[in-house]
Parts: structure tokens; C-alpha cells; sequence
């Protein structure tokens, strides 16, 4: 056998992909010869074995699962040598890796990667929405559109970005040398791919992508073309990779903080990630139920949506929802620890609140287990469910309130550093604030009632996701650019990307409330043409949000080749991540470090939040300036 076949690597795992093809053959003879079905080759049967089998010779031949099955066979245990830790160039980012840091932007890149992909998408949605009538595609190619521009931006976007920037920041935040799993952490981010390959290869199954939108809702997906599968197996990839992180995230917390770093010396990144990581345990479990259900269905003749034979159609939208709407929170948790990060360094001031902050991270967690239902308010279910939930969805707005305010008496006569992270930062406040605004609206029952099924709905979920999320994720990247990189991104560039964006999201989003009150339906490549003039506009503003976006690849990628090189702490920020180099050492800290004092003590004379052990706590008189540490030059 060739040494290239024998050593994990690209061409082995290429050559597992068609061991792993030719398997999926002989499985589907086999067991439809044995059992007596005719044909007895089956090319949908084929497929669907497939698209569960292969993937698994991939990762094996990618060497993901090679340390794991020698410990399994029981061969004496291999010294660790880190051959397979840290970025040599940019070749390493390539395989499989089991530095946190390496593996956070091989997360972060790759999720742009499906950012832009949703976004072209998004573009050719609003192509086809600029003027009634059929533009460029028929309404079951529309259909495949949008559906697999929710799906990718939603499970291969949002919800591995902020896992990406976690995966690099976290560790340094608590004093840790990596992640608590390094191979489960290099795996998790292995199964992202597989599930994007999944999701944009739907396009070329027989009949087109899946087309019963991002929620896949049964019986539709029970009877949809067979490339509904590809999505309902990509999600499982892609919940698999969730749950995996999540995992290795709570263990890093709880186990690997260094001295001195109790709770509640926590940054709230930390807090943000812990109780999303909680959310992500308990959730998505529930949404790979909802699409196992779908499978054995479609693959096995089981009847657990089929009413004639006996199935609870409604069944599937509780399952489902009883993860989505967890999901928003799994989308909105780690942006709000970002903004906590960003607001207290860039006004110089502690945050305020801190103990009130980790908490309601905490009731978030709680509470958005109990507001499922207010997404089926139409969906004939019983009534008498309809007001516990109108109740917990407006209740679940206290926490986040609670941050609202919390972050704004952070910014009370702050010393504001208006750069590109505080825009974003700051953008987000008011952005989410009205997305949350819609969202209580929508939580009383008559108001769903009446826009439900509208651009209401579209214009509401992206103020959250978009807004929300995607704000907090800008803002993220531009605050610890320096640190991944060792570079400085062009601060011009950035606001330009900034202002584009602001202005361009509203004047995209914001007059859908008024065409979706207006009863304008969403989800249709069609629309009356008392609406055309309203999408023309949105459609152009649409246009120029996506312009807006291409500013900010060039300024990183641009940066990232040959921006000015980055001191190691220039924000002057107190939190460990800012004490190191950057980019970090290969394994984080030469020495461990002691955690002191809390992460926020800006405007306290002498506060420190970590020292290391060649580094004693400074002694500063009542009244004295703070003594700068050597990363403040």
C-alpha cells in the first residue's frame, strides 16, 4: 500500500470516500437482495446510505479517528509529540489540528466562507423579489433558494462563527493551554464542512435542493424530492459538531481555569459561552430527533407524521421548536458576551451590573425552554396552551433587558473610543433593541395572528439574527483582528464597513414591517403588484448591504497579508487574552498565570485581573495611577 494511502492526509481520505461509495453499493444490494426488494439496485437507496456512511470514511481517512482506534486496539499508549499542534503555514490550516487556536479560525474563515455563500443567495432572492412576476428562476427553484440560505446562514454561519471565536479566545481568557479535548475539538470542526457539502450539493440531487424552508416542517419534507434528505442529514452533521464543541467548552470552563479565577472573576465571554454551551447540550438534541423522525420515515416507512396511518403531523413542529427557539439564544448568548467585552474596554469603564449580567445569561437559559410554542399560534394547536406562552415569551424579554440597561450604564460617561469594534458594538445596541421590540409584539396573540406568514416575520427575525448576531460577530472579529493575526486591520476601511452596512440593513429590513403589516406573504416568488415599488427599494438597498460586506473581505484579507504588525495588547485591555503576544504562543503562557482581581477593574488605581509568576501584584498606593504593564507601550 502507498505511504500516501497509509498516513492520514488528503489522499487517503479521498481514497476512503470511494472505499466508502463502493460500501454504500454493497450494503444497498445486499439488504434489498436479501430482504427481496425489486429493483434490487436502488439509486435514492444508494444515496441515502451514503449520505450517512461516507462522510465517516472521510473523516477516518483524514486521520480524525487515528489516535482514538490505536488506544481502542490496545496498543501501548503513543507519546504525544504535537506534530499535529500549532500553524506552521498556512498549509496547517488544511488538516486536522488540535491547537484551539488554529482550529478557532479554521471556524471563523470557513463560516465566512458559508456567509457569503447565504449572502449570494440572498442577492438572487431580491433579483427575483425586485419586480412581480418571474425574473431569473421558477417558484421551486425560489423555494430551494431561500431554503438553503436559512439553513446555511443559520447552522454553518452564526452558530459556528461565534464557536470559532470562542474556540480562540476562551482558553486565553481563563489561563488555559488549549481546549480540554484537542482531537474532539479538531473533529467537531471537521463536521462543518461535511454538513455545507451536504447542503449545496442538494442543488444536484434529482428533483433540486430541499425546498420546505429552513424549519423542513412534515409532512412536506416526508414527501419532497429526495435532495430533502441532504438536508435532513446535513443538520445532523451539523448538530453533532454543535453538541461536540459545547461539550469541550463546558469541561474547558469548569475544570481548566488557572488560579484564582473563580466564577465570578469570569469575563462574561466566559459566562456567555458557558450558558450557551449548557443551551447547546440540552437543545440540539431535538432537532436531530425532529430529523430522524423525517428519516425513518422517508428511508424506512415509519408513519410518525403520516395521519392516515396514525402520525401526529403536529407532533414535529413541537420537537422542532422545542430546539429552535433555544437556537435564537444559541445565536445570541456569545455576541452578547462579545459586546460586554467591547463596551467595558472601549469606554474604559467596568461593566455595569456584573453579577446581575452573569445571571440573566443564566435565566436566558432557563426561560427559553418555555416560549417554544409561540411560533404555532396558528398551527391549530390547543388553545389553552397559547397564554402561558404569550406570557413566558414576554418574561423572557427581562433578562435581556436587564443587559440592555446594564450595558448602557456601562457607556454613562464612559471615556468612548469610537473606533470600529465600538460602531459595531454600538449598533448592535440599537439594532437588537428594535428587533426585540418587534419581538414582544409578536409575542401577544392576536398581533401573531395577524402577521403571521408576512414580511413582518422576515423583518423581525433578521433585526434579531442580523442585527443581532451579525453586528456582535463584526464587531468580534475587528476587536480581536490583532490578536488571531498579529495585525492591524485598516481603521478607515472598517467604519466605511460600518456606516455601508447601518445604513444599507435599515433601509433593507425596515420596510418590511410596513409591506408585512400591510399582509405582504413571505416565502413566495410572487406578489401583488400594490408591492412592487417597496421591494424594488428593498431589493437595491439589499444590493448595496451586500456591497458593503465585500469592503470588509478586503480589508481582512488585505490586513491579514500586510497590515502593520500588532503590539500585544492594543486596546489596553485587562483580560489574559491582552497579556500574551500577538499572536499568542504556540501553548498560550510561558508561565501560568494567577487571576487577581476581577476582568473589568478599569478607572481603579493599580487594578490588575492576572499576573504571572515572574510578574508580583503591583503595590499602589490609595489614589495612585495604575502601573502600566509592558504591553501598554
Amino acid at each position: 500500500m502507498p505511504a500516501a494511502v497509509r498516513h492520514a492526509g488528503w489522499t487517503r481520505a479521498t481514497t476512503f470516500t470511494v472505499l466508502g461509495i463502493a460500501f454504500s453499493y454493497a450494503l444497498s444490494l445486499g439488504a434489498r437482495a436479501g430482504l427481496g426488494y425489486d429493483p434490487v439496485l436502488d439509486g435514492e437507496a444508494v444515496l441515502q446510505i451514503s449520505l450517512v456512511t461516507v462522510p465517516f470514511f472521510f473523516l477516518v481517512g483524514l486521520g480524525l479517528f487515528d489516535y482514538w482506534g490505536y488506544y481502542m486496539s490496545g496498543r501501548p499508549t503513543r507519546p504525544e509529540d504535537h506534530s499535529g499542534h500549532g500553524a506552521k503555514s498556512w498549509k496547517s490550516y488544511l488538516y486536522p489540528n488540535t491547537d484551539h487556536k488554529v482550529i478557532g479560525i479554521q471556524y471563523t474563515v470557513l463560516s465566512f466562507f458559508f456567509l457569503f455563500v447565504g449572502g449570494l443567495f440572498a442577492m438572487l432572492i431580491r433579483a427575483e423579489l425586485a419586480q412581480p412576476g418571474r425574473q431569473f428562476i421558477d417558484a421551486n427553484t425560489y423555494n430551494g433558494v431561500f431554503s438553503v440560505h436559512a439553513s446555511i446562514l443559520i447552522f454553518l454561519f452564526i452558530i459556528p462563527v461565534f464557536a470559532g471565536l470562542a474556540n480562540f479566545v476562551l482558553p486565553l481568557m481563563i489561563g488555559a493551554p488549549d481546549m480540554a479535548f484537542p482531537r474532539l475539538n479538531a473533529l467537531s470542526f471537521w463536521l462543518l464542512p461535511i454538513a455545507g457539502v451536504m447542503m449545496l450539493g442538494s442543488f444536484f440531487a434529482p428533483g433540486g435542493s430541499f425546498a420546505s424552508g429552513w424549519t423542513a416542517y412534515a409532512p412536506l419534507s416526508d414527501s419532497a424530492p429526495i435532495g430533502q434528505v441532504f438536508f435532513t442529514i446535513g443538520v445532523q452533521f451539523a448538530g453533532a459538531s454543535s453538541i461536540a464543541t459545547a461539550l469541550n467548552f463546558l469541561v474547558t470552563i469548569i475544570t481548566m481555569r488557572a488560579p484564582g479565577m473563580s466564577f465570578f472573576r469570569m469575563p462574561l465571554l466566559v459566562w456567555a459561552n458557558f450558558s450557551t454551551s449548557l443551551l447547546v447540550v440540552i437543545a440540539t438534541p431535538f432537532v436531530a430527533a425532529s430529523q430522524f423522525f423525517v428519516l425513518l420515515d422517508r428511508a424506512l416507512g415509519f408513519n410518525f407524521f403520516d395521519h392516515g396511518q396514525g402520525g401526529d403531523v403536529l407532533m414535529y413542529q413541537h420537537v422542532f421548536w422545542f430546539y429552535s427557539h433555544p437556537a435564537v439564544y444559541i445565536m445570541m448568548l456569545p455576541g452578547f458576551g462579545i459586546i460586554s467585552e467591547v463596551l467595558a474596554v472601549k469606554s474604559r469603564k467596568p461593566i455595569f451590573g456584573y453579577r446581575m449580567m452573569a445571571f440573566s445569561l443564566l435565566a436566558i437559559v432557563a426561560l427559553g425552554f418555555t416560549v417554544w410554542a409561540h411560533h404555532m399560534f396558528v398551527s391549530g394547536m390547543q388553545n389553552w396552551i397559547r397564554v402561558p406562552m404569550m406570557i413566558t415569551t414576554a418574561i423572557i424579554a427581562v433578562p435581556t433587558g436587564i443587559k440592555i440597561f446594564s450595558w448602557l450604564a456601562t457607556l454613562w460617561r464612559g471615556v468612548l473610543r469610537l473606533d470600529t469594534p465600538m460602531l459595531f458594538a454600538l449598533g448592535f445596541l440599537t439594532m437588537f433593541t428594535l428587533g426585540g421590540i418587534s419581538g414582544v409584539m409578536l409575542a401577544m396573540i392576536p398581533i401573531t395572528i395577524h402577521v403571521s406568514d408576512t414580511y413582518f416575520i422576515v423583518a423581525h427575525i433578521h433585526y434579531v439574527l442580523f442585527g443581532g448576531s451579525l453586528f456582535t460577530i463584526f464587531a468580534g472579529v475587528y476587536y480581536w483582528f490583532p490578536k488571531m493575526t498579529g495585525r492591524m486591520y485598516d481603521e478607515r476601511l472598517g467604519k466605511l464597513h460600518f456606516w455601508l452596512t447601518f445604513i444599507f440593513f435599515n433601509a433593507t429590513f425596515a420596510p418590511m414591517h410596513l409591506i408585512g403589516l400591510d399582509g405582504m406573504p413571505r416565502r413566495v416568488a410572487d406578489y401583488a403588484d400594490k408591492y412592487a415599488g417597496w421591494n424594488l427599494a428593498i431589493s437595491l438597498a439589499s444590493f448595496g448591504l451586500g456591497l458593503s460586506t465585500l469592503i470588509f473581505a478586503y480589508n481582512i484579507i488585505a490586513s491579514w497579508r500586510g497590515g502593520p504588525r500588532a503590539v500585544g495588547n492594543p486596546w489596553r485591555g485587562l483580560t489574559l487574552e491582552w497579556q500574551v503576544s500577538s499572536p499568542p504562543p504556540v501553548f498560550n503562557f510561558d508561565a501560568i498565570p494567577t487571576v487577581v482581581g476581577g476582568p473589568y477593574e478599569y478607572g481603579v488605581p493599580g487594578a490588575v485581573h492576572g499576573v504571572f509568576a515572574d510578574q508580583p501584584p503591583p503595590v499602589v498606593a490609595a489614589g495612585a495611577p495604575a502601573a502600566k504593564t509592558p504591553t501598554d507601550e
